[in-house]
């Protein structure tokens, strides 16, 4: 019987993603966005940039940031320091001095107290003039043509906010093929989520939002540590569109400490699908359409309870093994040489990855971390 319940509990756990994937992938991923684009559409846009001790790549992202095709005067940039020990702002003000023709505005907080809480510091302390406003991690480096292709998103009245893929390198030249199979498969994911509404899931490396719904909803919610899955799905729940382009790719730099990264966005998103749908109701917005309802809905289970699954398999095989079933061995024996396969040991390590970090918030929130 624990042999059984075992099997079952493997095929949900597995079957419903992998349904949820080729359902949206065939009736989705091939669909028009059916949006109204305008490649001329050139708003005002603020970037904010957070830093904390980025002394070894501020330089290389303001080029970035520089190197971008849109009009100088419909562009500013915020940078804004968490109590950086490691000369980060000097670099920042020699940069500055030396490339007047760009708006770079810098706001420092007295102590490093989260990613969120320093863009709410900025939304608090700074005149936004941006009709669309940007976050972006210093490790994340876009290509020439990025800000055109986003903005044109926000032509139309219904997107409400805009994320981009991301492609991950080991260094500016070198790309990680284990991570990339990962970012493939979820980028198909997303991308056919936004076309059927919306997705709950954004990637900070890039977040563009609408400043006059960002500013609406009261700036970022600090109950999670993230600066685009929560305040984009709020907006999607307010009725407009968050949505994942298809033709915006950003490449950000894996570093050292990549599973405790992995494990603090874990920790992130179960605090977002837990909290986020009740705090748009709070806040009085809650307008969803009902396809982003749905999306929601699965999400909220494959983040939630499908990882636990995986755990009580294995318990149950475990348990079974002990007691002399000679299925059970067999059944964790071909789990193992699955593993193999790059697909599915990176599908493992995210369902471990978002387990421990379901552990880790019942003593800690990870909204500050060390680096």
């Amino acid at each position: 019987m624990l042999d059984v319940f075992a099997l079952v509990v493997i095929v949900v756990h597995f079957g419903v993603p992998l349904l949820y994937y080729f359902y949206m992938k065939k009736k989705w991923l091939g669909r028009p966005w059916n949006l109204k684009f305008d490649k001329n559409y050139k708003p005002k846009v603020t970037i904010i940039i957070p830093t904390y001790n980025e002394a070894k790549l501020i330089e290389v992202k303001l080029d970035n940031i520089y190197a971008q095709e849109y009009p100088r005067d419909s562009l500013e940039v915020v940078i804004v320091d968490s109590a950086s020990t490691d000369g980060t702002l000097d670099i920042v003000k020699k940069w500055i001095s030396q490339h007047g023709d760009i708006n770079i505005k810098i706001f420092e907080e007295p102590e490093r107290r989260g990613m969120v809480p320093a863009l709410n510091y900025v939304l608090q302390h700074c005149q936004i003039n941006g009709e669309v406003v940007i976050f972006t991690d210093v490790d994340a480096f876009w290509e020439g043509d990025t800000l055109k292709r986003i903005v044109k998103y926000f032509a139309d009245s219904s997107v409400g906010a805009v994320t981009a893929g991301i492609a991950p390198i080991a260094t500016l030249a070198i790309d990680d093929p284990l991570e990339r199979s990962y970012r493939n498969y979820f980028t198909q994911l997303r991308i056919a989520e936004s076309k059927a509404h919306s997705t709950p899931i954004h990637n900070g490396a890039l977040i563009a939002l609408r400043t006059s719904l960002l500013y609406k909803i009261g700036g970022l919610p600090e109950y999670t540590g993230n600066n685009d899955s929560t305040p984009a799905s709020i907006i999607a729940f307010m009725g407009y569109r968050a949505i994942h382009a298809d033709d915006v790719v950003v490449k950000e730099l894996i570093k050292e400490g990549q599973v405790l990264r992995k494990i603090r966005r874990a920790q992130h998103l179960i605090l977002h699908f837990l909290k986020t749908k009740q705090y748009s109701k709070k806040l009085g917005f809650y307008s969803p359409a009902k396809q982003f309802q749905k999306i929601w809905q699965i999400e909220w289970w494959l983040h939630i309870i499908n990882p636990w699954l995986l755990i009580v398999a294995i318990a149950l095989l475990i348990v079974s093994t002990l007691h002399t079933s000679p299925v059970a061995p067999i059944i964790l024996g071909i789990g193992l040489v699955l593993l193999i396969s790059s697909t599915y040991r990176m599908w493992i390590l995210q369902q471990l990855y978002l387990v421990i970090g379901a552990v880790r918030n019942l003593w800690t929130k990870e909204l500050v971390w060390r680096k």
